[in-house]
Formats: structure tokens, C-alpha cells, sequence
């Protein structure tokens, strides 16, 4: 059975960071690109950040504008995103995902698996 474990959410101050992982077991996520989205009350689901099967190359949201950064420990089966110079409208539960394909890394669409979320809470 495959899961995908979100942890390191929480309520941070305008500002502040947080460091999100996502533990994943069931599978080898060195056979797969990893992804974090985020969906905020009434808003859809978007797209953070993802990396690709070795880690060299990752992706971002426009809105993260170099405030973010995603690592993957594929020996470990984590990946992490970290999070800096947090805003008040990067309130969200994050999602950690899992995509097998080949297609848009920045697409929703595209992943076979989800965590269940972690809350991000940002107070002004």
C-alpha cells in the first residue's frame, strides 16, 4: 500500500519558515518525479514546487519567487520542501505527490498519489 506522509505544518508568523517532509512508503521514489501543492479555502489546487528522479533539476510556482526550496533523499524515501519568508496568502494545506509519467511536472493532473496534507497557517 502506498502512503505518502506530510509532517511540519503548522502556524508561523509573516516571515517566518517552516520545513515540510513527506515520508513515502510503498514505493521507491527514486522511480518517481515528486511534487508539493497547495490548496487554500475556495482556490484550487496549484502547483508549488516538484523535482525531478535524481533531485538536480526542480521546478517552482511563480508566486515562490526564491522563497522555497525542495530536496528529495531518495535512500530515505523523504522529500522536503522548505519554506522561507512565509506570507499570510501561503496559508494552505500542503500536499505532497508522486508521478510515474513523463508529462507536465507542474500539472495536478499528472500524479498517481497524494498525501492526505499538512495544514500552513500564516499570521500577519
Amino acid at each position: 500500500q502506498v502512503q505518502l506522509v506530510e509532517s511540519g505544518g503548522g502556524l508561523v508568523q509573516a516571515g517566518g519558515s517552516l520545513r515540510l517532509s513527506c515520508a513515502v512508503s510503498g514505493l521507491a521514489i527514486s522511480d518517481y518525479r515528486m511534487g508539493w501543492f497547495r490548496q487554500a479555502p475556495g482556490k484550487e489546487r496549484e502547483f508549488v514546487a516538484g523535482v525531478e528522479w535524481s533531485g538536480r533539476f526542480t521546478y517552482f510556482g511563480d508566486f515562490v519567487k526564491g522563497r522555497f526550496t525542495v530536496s528529495r533523499d531518495n535512500a530515505k524515501n523523504l522529500v522536503t520542501l522548505q519554506m522561507n519568508s512565509l506570507k499570510p496568502e501561503d496559508t494552505a494545506v500542503y500536499y505532497c505527490a508522486a508521478t510515474n509519467g513523463y508529462g507536465y511536472i507542474k500539472s495536478k493532473a499528472e500524479y498517481n498519489y497524494w498525501g492526505q496534507g499538512t495544514q500552513v497557517t500564516v499570521s500577519s
